[in-house]
């Protein structure tokens, strides 16, 4: 037996992994791990905990709150420095904070509303369902915003300033967690809601998705 265990390091080892692996099993204890076996329990264990969260976890947990075109929101960041009166061109030439940011969590009940801000803004991916962003300039823009970068996912996602847009989930979770970063800061007043009507005619390829886009698909 001893020969067998001394005849490499590395089976060693892996022999010494597995019987603490057996033990915590047993005995229910904090025994720690180490290499590949403390590598993999965490991630496991941090899947299967954010596989079992709800939308209400998330509402609760960061604090969110109902908002009139993101779902639900809380922001997390805005600059102390501020950009001098006339430092930049309109609407921005009173002044204004250089940057704000905010976590945003939508729900089929609470979806990316039509909207456009003046703002230059960046889309991150969190966690929970991927969304599929429907941006109105060219012709119109459909990109995934989520985790599976080879199925073509992003990560992040710039949204250009005055870009209406609106978004749908993807999946089966029925929830998505990301975040907006925004340059100049973002004041109210930057806001402003589409109007269906008027932007199906400017945008009649994708005339049925500002109809329809809100609605999740499987």
């Amino acid at each position: 037996m001893r020969q067998h265990l001394d005849g490499g390091g590395s089976g060693r080892r892996r022999f010494l992994q597995r019987a603490a692996l057996a033990c915590g099993a047993l005995l229910g204890s904090n025994i720690p791990m180490t290499g590949a076996a403390a590598a993999d329990t965490p991630s496991k264990a941090g899947s299967a905990m954010i596989d079992n969260m709800t939308p209400d976890d998330v509402l609760k947990l960061l604090e969110l709150e109902p908002n009139a075109t993101c779902g639900f929101v809380r922001e997390t960041y805005r600059a102390k420095q501020q950009i001098a009166p006339g430092g930049l061109p309109a609407p921005f030439a009173d002044g204004r904070q250089l940057g704000s940011a905010l976590y945003f969590m939508v729900t089929p009940q609470a979806p990316v509303r039509l909207h456009r801000i003046r703002n230059d803004q960046l889309y991150h991916y969190y966690l929970g369902d991927p969304i599929e962003v429907l941006l109105l300039h060219g012709t119109g823009e459909h990109v995934i915003v989520g985790p599976d970068l080879r199925a073509g996912h992003r990560v992040q996602l710039l949204i250009p300033g005055n870009t209406f847009h609106t978004a749908r989930i993807i999946g089966q979770k029925r929830w998505f967690l990301g975040a907006s970063t925004e340059w100049p800061g973002v004041i109210p007043e930057d806001v402003e809601l589409g109007k269906p009507d008027l932007l199906t005619a400017e945008f009649p390829q994708v005339a049925a998705d500002i109809r329809n886009y809100p609605q999740p698909v499987d």
